[in-house]
Order: structure tokens, then C-alpha cells, then sequence
């Protein structure tokens, strides 16, 4: 009755897009996809847990999808709590309407149905989904986000044989809201308990370490052909180090642009980041060989536990894996060794990226910074007798309703405006503070992290110039040292404890956008903040409205009709909120024949 009434919906959009094609986005092709949320039972390391499908699988199947296609994700919530689902690295170009975070959405609540409807403009690369919401992402939920080049666009490198997708994370056998509980208690989450690969467990290279019957990722390969392996860190707080036992790796993109293209043996990837690699099938089929992604930064012997192995299978392997797993990186005295690695990690320039324009056109180093802002993180604070993350001592509280939609509203009081551009010497608190960033600036924001933990720091909406980093606190002489020709542009960067980076961000997409960390227990705790981006001449031409099926909580809760959907399906009216283009479509219809 769902998949029925569903297709019937979709048929129906795709009809209308075709008869009203001046209410697509430029008439660009469009994709759809149904996903419903829903807990299932599994044992990714050994012991059975509940964890979060999408259409019953864990992970999440990926959305493939092409530059400048509309992506329409019909989303059916079975969870027993509210959910959003986010998308991290794709812009939303002047539609922060569908960033799927509480300050941009309402939640979608238990036994409902909303459509997100976006475009991926001049956008490619590799990307994921999650859900954002209560610390779900550490129950799964996640799954990959591939952006494909137009044909007109050639790719920096041969057409590779074939895509693998590979998703690592640090991982415990406790589910989100059990893991929630104990940060609510003022705990810490402690070591996890291993690192999936593709949401299953180690290979069993050690019968200590690894309990058997464990089920384990295989990749399989061909002797002599290359992959594009897309590599993306979904997990919760650990930093892996990812290798291939006996292969190079050739770095060919991070976070949707083109890198200067060199080879590793091994490659840290922190939270929320992805990787493509080159990887060619040139060793002795004998045996497979190990795929390996392990805790960085940590105790090795306290960590040894949080492994990921996987397999690599050659067509014509004559046996499995054998012997030690390839090492991990020996630096526990050499601290910049990372460091430079990171470094090293430099933008194509005269690559295309999703236009035929090289992707080294865009001369950020020329550009005059309009104003700097310092967002330092530290380590835990209490406030009110709990335990809170804060950027320059605020420690931020989820709004009640989206940020935009209050301010169309005219509803006073949901949040501030004044998020300071640097810390102040005064005691932490909590608030719902937002940077007031002005439309087509040109800004450096510099994340200080005097914490103890490796973090990740991602801001929605937008790909930023990562043009320096370094140990220490940072000063303006520090700029000396900047890359002002080729510094990767990406969403997600990592800052090093007691250490900085510093970001250029060409203000253009005007909305409102998460800046926060990546680490979900210090995000879970406040550590985020939103900027808000307005164009004061705005005509509709900068930031679309808010879509036709927009949800209202807070005060504007009662503003909203529900669309709950039966146990056996959904409702008439869950149908007809199917999305965001079939109320466009009626929208033209009812247009076209007015005039």
C-alpha cells in the first residue's frame, strides 16, 4: 500500500516536472529517493545492538547523483523520537530551508513524512548523509552522497574500473541513547569499542583481539584495474589512520574538489572528512590483503581494540590475508608529522571542478578580508551543574524553531545576534548566540582548540580556503605563513590540539549555517554556533522562501497541519506532502491557467 501510493506520488511529480518545466530549478534533471528510518537488530561486533536503518539497511543507501540535478528524499520517519536528516559539503545554494539541522528545520516528528527538495548547484565529489538530531548518527542512519561530474566536464584523472565506497567509524556496542545518558551524567564515553568498515565488524587478524564469527567487509577487486576508493569518515570522535596493506594511494579529491595528485601508504581522516584515492590492483594475487582503519593519537596497546580491518579480494587470490596488519604511523615524538600531512593536502588548479573554469580561478589570496573571527574551543566547562562545550565561552542552545522561519515569522526573542568574533576573559554560559556575518564578505575565521582532543570543524553551506595551521595560539603575524595560491578548498577541516587553522570564506550564500565541531560528543554538549547571512536588497533572487511543506514548531507550532501516516501506509494527506515539487507542480498548474 506504502511503495504503491509512493510510486503513484512519484509518478506524478515526474509528470508535472515535465508539463511545467519552469518550476524545476532551470529545468535541471531530477532524482528521487523514499527513505524510511527505522531501528533494526544487528551484531556488527558480535553483539546484537539496535541500530538505525534506512530501508532496512545499515548503512544508508547512497544517493547518486549528478552536478546541478534536483534531489528530491522523500523521508518516513519510524524512529520513537524526532529526526532530521543533514547533508554535509552540499551547499544548499540560498536554500538553508532544506540543511536539515534545528536551526535551519523543525523536526520531523515519530510517524511522519517530510520531502526535502534541493539542488547540488556546481557542486561534485563525495559526501554523505546522517541524522543530526540526539546523538543518532552513533546508531547509524548514515550513508554516502555521490556527486557525479556532467560528461561535458572531464574528470583530472582516467576514467577509473570501478567505485568503491567505504565507510569507517569508531563504533560502541551501546546505542545513541544510551550513550546520550552518559553525557547527560557528566561522564565521558570512554574507549569504543572497535571501528566499522561499511557497518561491519574486524576480519579476525588476531584471534585475541577479534572474537570469530564476526561478519567482516570484502572488497572485491581484478588484478591490474584501478578504483576510485571514496573514503568517508562517518563516526563519532576518534581520528583513523587508513591503509592498505602493500597498495599506494593516490589522493585524487577531499570533500568535493580535485587535490594535486600524490601518493600515500597511509592517511589520517578525522571526523565528518572524505577522501577519494586512486588505487591500482598491481600486487601478487597469492593473497588478499588488508584494509586496515585504526585509532590515531591515542595509547596504542590501550586502542588496539579500535581497528577496522576489511579485505581486499583479488579475483584470482590464491588465500586470505596473512600476517601482521600493515603499521601505523611510528610519531608519538614527532607531532607535526601529521601536521604536514594535512599540509600537503593542496587544491588542483587547473583541474575543472563542477564548471569547465579551473578550479584556481577563484584568486582568494587577491581578496581583501573584511573581518576576522577567533572561535576558540576548551576543554569541558560546567554550567548549571552540567557538563558543556562551549566556542568562545558560550555553550550553544538548540532554538525552538528554525532561525529564518523566525525571523519571517516576526517572532521576537528566538535567538541572539551576537556572537562575539572573539573570546572575552568571562565566565562560560549558555545561550542561543548567532554570528551576524554580512552578505558577500570576505572573512578568515581562525579555530583555536585549547582542548585535549583532536576535533573536526565542518561549516554548512559553503567550502572554505583551509590556508594555514599550526601549534600554538594563533596571531596575526601568523598570517605570513598562509597559502594564498593553492589551499584545498573543503567543508570539514581537523585542528589539532593546542593548535590552529585558519580558513578564507567567501560570503555568498545567503541563509543561515551550522559552524560547528565534528566530534559528536562535543557538538552533543553545545559546541556550535549558526552565522547568519542576509542580503539586505534581497528580492527572492538571493534566498528562495520557505518550501511549500515547511514544518512550524515552537511558537509557530500551532501553524502546522499534521501528516502523520498509518501503521499500513501513509495518509491522503501524507501523500499530497509528498514533497516540495509536487506542490510546485499544483502551484504552476494553478499558475499557468490564471493567466
Amino acid at each position: 500500500m506504502a511503495s504503491s501510493m509512493s510510486l503513484t506520488a512519484s509518478l506524478f511529480c515526474l509528470i508535472s516536472v515535465a508539463i511545467f518545466p519552469s518550476f524545476s530549478f532551470a529545468g535541471d534533471p531530477y532524482v528521487f529517493y523514499d527513505f524510511r528510518i527505522s531501528y533494526i537488530t544487528a551484531s556488527p561486533l558480535g553483539i546484537p545492538q539496535r541500530v538505525i536503518a534506512v530501508n532496512g539497511k545499515f548503512p544508508g543507501p547512497f544517493i547518486n547523483a549528478t552536478t546541478n540535478n534536483n534531489v528530491v528524499v522523500n523521508v518516513w520517519n519510524d524512529l520513537d523520537e524526532d529526526l532530521l536528516l543533514t547533508w554535509p559539503g552540499i551547499q544548499m545554494r540560498r536554500n538553508s530551508w532544506q540543511d536539515g539541522l534545528l536551526g535551519t528545520n523543525c523536526p520531523i516528528p515519530p510517524r511522519w513524512n517530510w520531502t526535502y527538495q534541493f539542488q547540488v548547484k556546481d557542486q561534485i565529489g563525495s559526501f554523505f548523509y546522517f541524522p543530526s538530531l540526539n546523538f543518532q548518527r552513533a546508531s547509524g542512519g548514515f550513508g554516502p552522497f555521490v556527486l557525479n561530474n556532467r560528461e561535458i566536464i572531464p574528470i583530472p584523472f582516467a576514467q577509473p574500473d570501478g567505485d568503491i565506497i567505504l565507510l569507517i567509524g569508531d563504533w560502541y556496542t551501546q546505542n545513541h541513547t544510551a550513550l546520550r545518558a552518559t553525557l547527560d551524567a557528566g561522564k565521558d564515553l570512554g574507549i569504543p569499542d572497535g571501528v566499522l568498515i561499511n557497518g561491519k565488524g574486524p576480519y579476525q587478524y588476531n584471534s585475541t583481539l577479534v572474537p570469530a564469527g564476526i561478519e567482516y567487509e570484502s572488497v572485491p577487486v581484478h588484478p591490474g584495474k584501478t578504483y576510485r576508493l571514496r573514503v568517508h569518515h562517518v563516526g563519532i570522535s576518534t581520528s583513523l589512520n587508513f591503509r592498505i596493506q602493500n597498495h599506494n594511494m593516490l589522493l585524487v579529491e577531499t570533500d568535493g574538489h580535485y587535490t594535486v595528485q600524490q601518493n600515500f601508504t597511509d592517511f589520517d581522516i578525522h571526523v565528518g572528512q572524505s577522501y577519494s584515492f586512486l588505487v591500482t590492483m598491481d600486487q601478487n594475487a597469492s593473497t588478499d590483503y588488508y584494509i586496515v582503519a585504526s585509532a590515531r593519537f591515542v595509547n596504542g596497546s590501550t586502542w588496539e581494540r579500535v581497528t577496522g580491518v576489511a579485505i581486499l579480494h583479488y579475483s584470482n587470490s590464491k588465500g586470505p590475508a596473512t600476517g601482521p596488519l600493515p603499521d601505523p604511523p611510528n610519531d608519538i615524538y614527532d607531532k607535526e608529522r601529521s601536521m604536514n600531512q594535512a599540509r600537503s593536502v593542496r587544491q588542483n588548479v587547473t583541474a575543472s571542478g563542477a564548471r569547465p573554469n579551473p578550479q584556481g580561478s577563484f584568486h582568494y589570496g587577491q581578496i581583501s578580508v573584511t573581518q576576522t573571527f577567533v572561535l576558540k574551543s576548551a576543554p569541558l566547562v560546567t554550567i548549571s551543574g552540567s557538563p558543556r562545550a562551549t566556542l568562545n565561552g558560550i555553550s550553544f542552545v538548540n532554538p525552538d524553531m528554525p532561525i529564518r522561519l523566525a525571523d519571517q515569522n516576526s517572532v521576537k526573542g528566538a535567538y541572539k545576534l551576537d556572537f562575539p568574533d572573539r573570546p572575552f576573559n568571562r565566565t562560560p554560559h549558555a545561550d542561543r548566540s548567532v554570528l551576524n556575518a554580512t552578505y558577500k564578505g570576505f572573512i578568515e575565521v581562525i579555530f583555536q582548540n585549547n582542548d585535549i582532543t583532536m576535533q573536526s570543524f565542518h561549516v554548512n553551506g559553503y567550502s572554505f580556503f583551509v590556508t594555514g595551521m599550526g601549534y600554538g595560539d594563533w596571531s596575526e603575524d601568523k598570517r605570513g605563513s598562509y597559502n594564498k595560491w593553492d589551499a584545498i578548498s573543503r567543508c570539514t577541516i581537523q585542528v589539532y590540539p593546542w593548535a590552529w587553522t585558519a580558513i578564507l570564506i567567501s560570503l555568498d550564500n545567503v541563509g543561515t549555517w551550522n559552524i560547528r565541531t565534528e566530534n559528536l560528543d562535543r557538538w552533543y554538549l553545545g559546541q556550535e554556533t549558526y552565522m547568519k547571512i542576509i542580503n539586505p536588497e534581497e528580492n527572492g533572487e538571493t534566498e528562495m522562501p520557505p518550501p511549500p511543506n515547511v514544518l512550524y514548531c515552537g511558537a509557530l507550532q500551532s501553524l502546522q497541519t499534521q501528516h502523520r501516516y498509518s501503521s499500513g501506509g501513509p495518509t491522503l494527506s501524507g501523500t499530497l506532502k509528498f514533497g516540495n515539487v509536487c506542490l510546485m507542480a499544483l502551484l504552476g498548474f494553478i499558475l499557468y491557467f490564471s493567466y
